[in-house]
C-alpha cells in the first residue's frame, strides 16, 4: 500500500479483464464506478508473483512522444477519499486489472487479508460471460451469494452454471469460505459479439449493484448513451446479414418464450448451436 485509506464499513468491488470479462462489460462497470467516485490508487499486488509475462505481456509506452517506459501488468487497488453519503456513509475499494496467471488461492487469500485489515464488510465481484442471448433484449444478470434469499430479494436468478471458472468465481467462493460476505453478479452477453464492448451489460451490472446497496446513486448517463449507440449500430450490422439476422430471431423467440414462461415449440440449445455453427461455416467459405 502506498497510503492507507481510512473508510467506514467499506465495500470492495472487483472485476478482472480476460476470461471473466466478456465484451469488457465487468471492467467497464468498475471503471465507471471509479470515475463516479473519483477513486484514487493506493496500492496493488506484485505482478511478479501472479503473472506469466509471455501470456500477459508488459506494454511499452511513450511519454511526450520521446521517453519510453514499461507498464507491467498488475492488479490495482483504488479507493474513495472518504466514505460516501450515496453509499450509506460507506467507503468503496476497487480492485481491477488482468486475471492473474498463477497462484489464485494465494491471490484470493491476499485479497481476504487486505479486506480484513481495511474492515471491508462486503465483497462484490462483477463478471460477464458469453451466452446464447440476443442483443435486442434486456441483459440477463444472474447472482451468487451465501444467502439465497438475497438473490431472490433482488429479483435475480441464481446462477446454475457448471464448468470452468476464472479468478472472479474463485475469489467469490474463497471470500464466502472465509465468512466474508460476498455477492457475485454475472451479465450474459451475445456470443456472436464477443469483441464488441457491451455498454448495456456494464449498465445492467451497475443497476444490480445499486439495488444491492439500497439504490446507490450513480451517474450512468455516458453508459446509457453508449448503450443506445450499441443497440443501433449492432442492429444495423445484423440486418445486413440475412443468416445472422435469422439466427438472432431464433434467439429472440426463445428469450421471449422463456420470459413469458412458454417453452412450447422452443428451439433447443443444440438446435441453436447447430444454426450458429452453420452460419460460421458458411461465412468462412465466403471469405
Amino acid at each position: 500500500m502506498e497510503w492507507r485509506p481510512e473508510l467506514e464499513r467499506p465495500v470492495l468491488i472487483a472485476a478482472f479483464t480476460g476470461w471473466n470479462d466478456a465484451a469488457e462489460a465487468a471492467s467497464l462497470a468498475v471503471s465507471t464506478l471509479g470515475e463516479n467516485w473519483e477513486a484514487k490508487r493506493f496500492g496493488g499486488f506484485d505482478g511478479e508473483e501472479f503473472f506469466d509475462y509471455q501470456s500477459t505481456r508488459p506494454q511499452i509506452k511513450l511519454i511526450e512522444g520521446v521517453t519510453r517506459t514499461i507498464e507491467w501488468p498488475q492488479n490495482d487497488l483504488s479507493a474513495t477519499a472518504n466514505s460516501l453519503e450515496a453509499l450509506g456513509n460507506r467507503g468503496a475499494i476497487l480492485l481491477s486489472g488482468p486475471e492473474p496467471n498463477y497462484r489464485w488461492r494465494t491471490f484470493s487469500q491476499a485479497v481476504v487479508d487486505l479486506a480484513r485489515e481495511l474492515d471491508v464488510r462486503l465483497v462484490v465481484t462483477l463478471g460477464a460471460l458469453l451466452a446464447d442471448v440476443p442483443h435486442s433484449r434486456s441483459v440477463s444478470v444472474s447472482a451468487n451469494a451465501q444467502d439465497p434469499s438475497l438473490v431472490e430479494n433482488l429479483g435475480l436468478s441464481a446462477s446454475r452454471y457448471e464448468g470452468p471458472t476464472g479468478i472472479t468465481g474463485v475469489l467469490h467462493r474463497y471470500c464466502a469460505s472465509k465468512d466474508l460476505p460476498a455477492v457475485s453478479f454475472w451479465a450474459s452477453v451475445p456470443h456472436y459479439l464477443p469483441s464488441v464492448p457491451s455498454a448495456p451489460a456494464a449498465l445492467a451490472l451497475l443497476q444490480n449493484f445499486s439495488r444491492l446497496l439500497g439504490g446507490v446513486s450513480l451517474d450512468t448517463a455516458r453508459l446509457e448513451r453508449a448503450s443506445e449507440d450499441y443497440q443501433r449500430q449492432v442492429s444495423a450490422a445484423v440486418a445486413q446479414d440475412s443468416d445472422l439476422a435469422s439466427y438472432v430471431r431464433m434467439l429472440e423467440e426463445r428469450y421471449d418464450a422463456q420470459t413469458e414462461g412458454d417453452t412450447r415449440d422452443l428451439p433447443s440449445g443444440d438446435e441453436l448451436a447447430r444454426e450458429f455453427e452453420r452460419f460460421l461455416r458458411e461465412k468462412g467459405e465466403e471469405e
